[in-house]
């Protein structure tokens, strides 16, 4: 079992001191191997990312999460193509490869376009039929770019090699959250259930037991973009209501009680539940949350509802010192 979460009356001033120096924002989170490798590769040094996958085995999560990390290094899909070209038989390499040829169709900078991508993504299948990794990338791809139905269709391909995946489900209900609903009906949106039997079906240790949080929060980056709420998550009614009380206390026992520190994605988590802990007013359950984030804030959701990762910063700012108290 996990260690515990820390008590709510840890120093305040040390996690302020790591939050504040962190200059950027870092996907590969807590994974200190992986920032180490994801900068070698940016320099062409592929090897150590070869060493890196293969140590990662079929821990199906972490090594989605090592992969696309791996994606974003500079020009990702020129040193994946060199390191394929070394070893044509390498499913790891085709992986990286298929996922850095997505990230480079999302940023805006496609070498081979949408479909060289998918292609890209479909060898590394071929390759690899049980990882879901390949078509996690097809599923990011999707997610944007993607009809619903070629999105559901992806994720159920994802969870059929991995039923608990992280990193799917965020994106499942990410999209879903999308979906318009008729006036009045706002309660039976479709994300909720989505999450909700998400939550159930999961081993009690799964970290998708915060799935209903990240739906909600999710659910009002929608609302507040498109003015059924207030822009500012504080003066928003979505914060207040019976379904927020309810997730966001089943979310925060669960935290209580097993941490997930284990997992690789543990930070995602962390801010989209203390996000959702301040917004209600929990201070006292947000400052236990940000000293365990550290400096590991991600863009989401502290960006929402405009998704601008320039604001996020600011808005996790404010929050941690109204929660922590002034350094």
């Amino acid at each position: 079992m996990p260690p515990p979460p820390p008590p709510l009356g840890r120093s305040r001033r040390r996690a302020q001191r790591n939050v504040r120096s962190a200059p950027f924002f870092d996907p590969a989170l807590d994974d200190t191997e992986l920032r180490a490798v994801r900068d070698q590769l940016a320099q062409g040094r592929w090897t150590e990312a070869r060493t890196l996958l293969a140590a990662t085995g079929d821990d199906w999560d972490r090594r989605g999460h090592r992969v696309i990390v791996l994606a974003q290094a500079a020009s990702a899909a020129v040193w994946a193509g060199d390191w394929l070209l070394a070893e044509p038989d390498s499913a790891d390499a085709a992986t990286l490869l298929g996922c850095a040829a997505v990230l480079d169709v999302l940023h805006g900078r496609p070498r081979a376009g949408e479909e060289g991508a998918k292609d890209a993504c479909r060898e590394a299948i071929r390759r690899a039929p049980a990882d879901p990794t390949p078509w996690l990338g097809l599923l990011l791809l999707a997610r944007t770019l993607g009809t619903e139905e070629e999105t559901s269709r992806l994720f159920d391909e994802v969870r059929s090699r991995h039923p608990d995946h992280h990193h799917a489900h965020h994106l499942m209900a990410a999209r879903l959250a999308e979906r318009r609903t008729e006036p009045g009906h706002e309660a039976f949106h479709e994300v909720y259930d989505f999450a909700s039997w998400a939550a159930e079906q999961a081993p009690a240790d799964s970290p998708l037991s915060i799935l209903p949080v990240v739906a909600h929060t999710e659910r009002y980056r929608v609302l507040a973009a498109t003015g059924g709420e207030p822009a500012g998550p504080g003066a928003a009614r979505h914060w207040t209501g019976r379904r927020a009380r309810q997730v966001l206390k089943g979310a925060f026992d669960w935290w209580l009680e097993w941490g997930g520190e284990g997992h690789p994605r543990n930070r995602v988590d962390l801010n989209f539940l203390a996000h959702a802990q301040f917004h209600e007013g929990h201070l006292a359950e947000a400052a236990a949350l940000f000293q365990r984030i550290g400096e590991h804030i991600t863009p989401a959701p502290w960006s929402y509802p405009d998704r601008d990762p320039h604001t996020a910063f600011t808005a996790f700012r404010a929050a941690r010192d109204t929660a922590l108290g002034p350094a």
